[in-house]
């Protein structure tokens, strides 16, 4: 096995992120040429493509970290890139790394640390969940001088779209400003059922009809502030009582009756030109006719999503690390599962090796195709030369 480091310089367009909107000629924007993505794509071993496919927490790189809770992360509130990460890394390259609430301290151990992301193998961009509301890694963070919204249901109960664009704008604005690339957010999702323990008040509406205008006018702020956002939780996570976090949850809706609700801000989501949108855990035995998870399943992902409405960009998970995963699937099933389905981007495995390991395994055994894997990574790739950053192979292995 050779260890290679190929290090490229690739010039983009001006033009920035691949985006089209069925109302702003503003948004529309020229992708890089097919032949970037190609030439980039061919100089790269299998393990630089599956690790392009991953987007983990800074712990994953270290595997003697134990633990069993988020509580159990959060006590060890890691916030600096170590040696056992490192040397990790060296071998299991990655595409994204997500901070959370207790990697982060203040301005400047943010400042000291997004470097050393920046320098992993892999050249992983940097993600957060920053919603605005009670899901805001910094602006809840009260070493920040930022400001702090109520919820996206006060906004959305403004009626006024221009009130969602001010949030995802100054929320990108700041995020922009600390060097982040990804915030995953706004949730899309349409809160129909009271007694949802989950969505709530994250969600901008229980009405679609006021929801989708909200959601495209945030998406359209943070990319205003160069972030790329991230719609979700696909198929919809808004009518539903139990929450993936901690164990199964489903939603009992046909798929004539998601059309009509959740699907309306997911199609408006779409045609603006969003570039990832990220799967729920939640069942729709009414739909897909079991009880799989819709992250794992190609009756949602691929059928609905892609088929019906004609997604053709990234495709990420929710955390895998969530209880509706890790109960019923180990690592290695769940990420390969995943990948089988139609995603792009496996966010969060409860053990990283195992799963980056598993996905290997598949293509050299022919359970899925280098082709698949190649599908995946066109469309990242073209996201990260769409967002002005250098990209740099820095990887290892075949």
């Amino acid at each position: 096995m050779k260890k290679r480091v190929l290090w490229m310089l690739i010039a983009v367009l001006t033009c920035g992120l691949v985006l089209t909107s069925c109302s702003n000629d503003d948004n529309d924007a020229v992708a890089p040429p097919v032949d970037e993505v190609e030439a980039q794509l061919q100089q790269m071993t299998l393990r630089e493509k599956v690790g392009q496919m991953f987007y983990i927490r800074m712990e994953s790189l270290d595997p003697t970290i134990e633990w069993t809770t988020f509580d159990d992360l959060a006590a060890l509130k890691n916030q600096e890139v170590t040696e056992k990460m490192k040397h990790t890394n060296e071998q299991y390259p990655v595409g994204g790394i997500i901070l959370y609430a207790w990697n982060i301290e203040d301005e400047a151990q943010l400042a000291r640390i997004i470097p050393q992301v920046r320098s992993l193998n892999g050249h992983p961009l940097l993600c957060i969940d920053e919603e605005g509301g009670r899901v805001a890694r910094i602006a809840n963070n009260t070493n920040f001088d930022v400001k702090k919204y109520e919820s996206m249901a006060a906004i959305g109960a403004t009626g006024d779209p221009q009130n969602a664009y001010e949030c995802g704008n100054t929320i990108g604005t700041y995020l922009k400003r600390y060097d982040f690339d990804i915030d995953f957010a706004p949730v899309a999702d349409v809160n129909t059922n009271p007694e949802n323990i989950v969505i709530g008040p994250r969600a901008f509406s229980d009405d679609p009809a006021v929801a989708a205008p909200m959601v495209t006018s945030y998406l359209q702020g943070l990319k205003d502030a160069g972030i790329t956002g991230c719609i979700k939780h696909f198929p919809g996570h808004g009518d539903t009582t139990a929450d993936t976090h901690t164990g199964y949850a489903q939603s009992l809706k046909t798929w004539d009756e998601m059309k009509a609700c959740e699907m309306v801000t997911f199609r408006a989501g779409i045609q603006w030109g969003c570039q990832l949108i990220m799967t729920a855990h939640i069942a729709v035995p009414n739909v897909t006719g079991s009880t799989i998870p819709s992250t794992l399943s190609s009756v949602v992902l691929q059928d609905k999503l892609r088929g019906e409405l004609g997604y053709q960009n990234i495709i990420i998970t929710d955390g895998m690390e969530m209880g509706a995963i890790t109960q019923h699937y180990t690592s290695a099933d769940a990420a390969v599962g995943s990948i089988k389905a139609g995603v792009d981007i496996v966010l969060g495995p409860r053990n990283f090796i195992e799963a980056f390991d598993a996905v290997v395994a598949a293509v050299n055994n022919g359970t899925i195709s280098e082709d698949r894997i190649n599908q995946s990574v066109r469309r990242i790739l073209t996201l990260r030369l769409g967002m002005n950053r250098t990209y740099k192979v820095s990887l290892s292995t075949r």
